[in-house]
């Protein structure tokens, strides 16, 4: 292990400035398109705006909300405008977060804690499909809970009948997706939600993907599987705004159907000297900066800038299906909304990434079955023809290894993020 200490004396910024660029040439570009996944991008206008917005209000703390009103208020707006896109009826309401893993874990306590101060149970379990989020498993451990995962449908949507046959009198959450990260498709969650209000169990709609997408892609005439507040049964909601919503990171939001469940996510704790003692979230400070960033980019670019944007994702998504197809290779789904995987039947689907990886695409994988994966936006248009001569040079290097009879690495052994 490195061993690094503090510096015995200061720098001048011109020096750590050229260091933090030497650090940054480390990693992928966000920028140059060969990035799949984790950044998200609609022009640079958006991106300068995000930027300075959080600049602007990175050092208030909406922890203390009396100190700094400014961070409640753009809080207040931008959950309002988001129950808003997703059908939220009058009384619902929720939190900002600092990324869709907290809001997940902060629904799951509301709803362990709903379930302990109306109905206990002696081994409390959450019951979701074998597609969603590692972070529902990571919130159960946190809160001693235990999670059955059940089998999906021959399409990879989660198998309602299979929900319904795991879940017991100690059940207290029911989860689904919207879309699920491994495949990129909305579960059936109308039948989902059907199924909790006919078992009296809260259903919770992971749309940390979707969320600030779908409903730009429905309005635009997409065809998109019934997912939110409008759908009967469905009583929370994560969706992250540092993804489709194009704020600057650490930023997500956890919402709630009626104002009452919110009240179990709360922390309070007076039993110390320095009295009453409050956190609405799990993160004690939070910076405001998160806050400002979703708040301005959500007014810069207003109804019609999201839906100028998600039309050109949209065709920029179905250019990339027509060229996966033209390849030979098989698109999940169809995909619901802008995660595209992708099989190989014919190849080694990994063998094609790592020669895409030599030719310098970071690659994302998914291991069951053996995938790759690209989460369309829109920096996504200027190289996809680069990246369509490169994937079509791995497809046929891949074929003839596999005629070969050379293989590529265990699918178990990947990092699949």
């Amino acid at each position: 292990m490195t061993t690094y200490t503090l510096p015995s004396r200061g720098a001048s910024w011109a020096g750590i400035k050229g260091r933090l660029a030497e650090l940054q040439s480390l990693d992928w570009s966000h920028r140059d398109g060969r990035l799949p996944l984790h950044c998200y991008y609609a022009n640079d206008d958006v991106s300068q705006v995000a930027a300075e917005a959080y600049a602007m209000f990175a050092s208030t703390n909406a922890l203390a909300p009396v100190a700094f009103p400014s961070t409640r208020q753009m809080e207040q707006e931008v959950v309002a405008m988001a129950l808003g896109l997703l059908h939220g009826p009058s009384g619902s309401a929720g939190s900002m977060t600092s990324g869709g893993t907290e809001s997940i874990i902060l629904a799951v306590k509301a709803a362990r804690d709903f379930a302990a101060a109306t109905r206990p149970r002696k081994q409390p379990n959450i019951v979701l499909p074998r597609s969603v989020h590692p972070a529902f498993d990571k919130a159960a451990h946190l809160l001693g809970l235990t999670v059955r995962r059940t089998a999906l449908q021959p399409g990879y949507r989660c198998d309602v009948a299979a929900l319904e046959a795991a879940m017991d009198e100690d059940t207290i959450l029911l989860v689904a997706s919207a879309p699920s990260l491994p495949y990129g498709l909305v579960d059936p969650i109308a039948e989902v939600g059907q199924l909790a209000l006919r078992t009296g169990t809260w259903l919770h709609v992971d749309s940390c993907i979707g969320g600030m997408l779908a409903p730009f892609v429905a309005k635009l005439g997409y065809p998109v599987p019934p997912f939110d507040f409008a759908v009967p049964g469905v009583r929370s909601m994560s969706a992250d705004l540092h993804k489709f919503g194009y704020s600057a990171k650490g930023a997500s939001l956890v919402l709630y159907r009626d104002e009452a469940d919110l009240d179990y996510q709360y922390c309070r704790f007076d039993a110390w000297p320095k009295g009453d003692y409050f956190t609405p979230t799990l993160a004690g400070t939070r910076s405001g900066g998160t806050i400002a960033s979703a708040w301005a980019v959500m007014h810069f670019l207003g109804e019609e800038g999201y839906l100028a944007t998600t039309a050109r994702l949209m065709r920029l998504r179905d250019h990339y299906i027509a060229g996966f197809r033209a390849l030979g290779l098989e698109v999940l789904g169809p995909p619901d909304l802008a995660v595209v995987t992708v099989t190989a039947p014919q190849a080694n689907i990994f063998t094609i990434a790592d020669d895409m990886r030599e030719r310098g695409w970071y690659m994302s994988l998914v291991a069951e079955p053996p995938a790759i994966q690209q989460t369309v936006n829109l920096v996504h248009e200027q190289v996809a023809e680069r990246y369509f001569d490169d994937l079509a040079a791995a497809v046929q290097q891949g074929a003839a290894r596999a005629a070969a009879g050379i293989e590529a690495h265990d699918a178990r052994a990947v990092v699949t993020y």
